[in-house]
This record gives C-alpha cells, structure tokens and sequence, in this order.
C-alpha cells in the first residue's frame, strides 16, 4: 500500500553563493526528496491552473454535454 503524499511549496531566493534555506515541518533526520524549478512568469498561468479547484468541471451543464458526447 502507497501512503498519500503531501506536497509543500515554497517560494525562496538563492543566496549569494548558491545556497537555499528553508525551515520544513520534519523532524530533524528524516528523509525528503526535493525538486528545484527555476520560477518564472512563462508558467505562471499553467502554475496558477494546477493549484486551483477542480470544480469548475463539476457542474450539470459540461457534464450533460460531455457524458452523451
């Protein structure tokens, strides 16, 4: 069995040398894995869509279109 998965975001800066800090809510040792995107405004959009509800597509009208199509 696959336990659910929580993910966090975090928008932070890079340090002068290289560097990204940040305080998450793990106790000290335990294991994480991490994926690093370089923010930009040429996703913000798609970004913005993946966060919000999905309810927009739950409504009787698309589904009455949709589900005879």
């Amino acid at each position: 069995m696959v336990a659910p998965t929580t993910a966090l975001k975090y928008d932070v800066e890079v340090n002068a040398n290289g560097r990204v800090e940040l305080n998450v809510p793990f106790p000290a040792g335990s294991h994480v894995t991490v994926f690093v995107l370089e923010a930009g405004e040429t996703f913000a959009d798609l970004l913005f869509a993946s966060e919000s509800s999905l309810a927009f597509w739950d409504n009787p009208l698309d589904d009455e279109d949709w589900n005879n199509a």
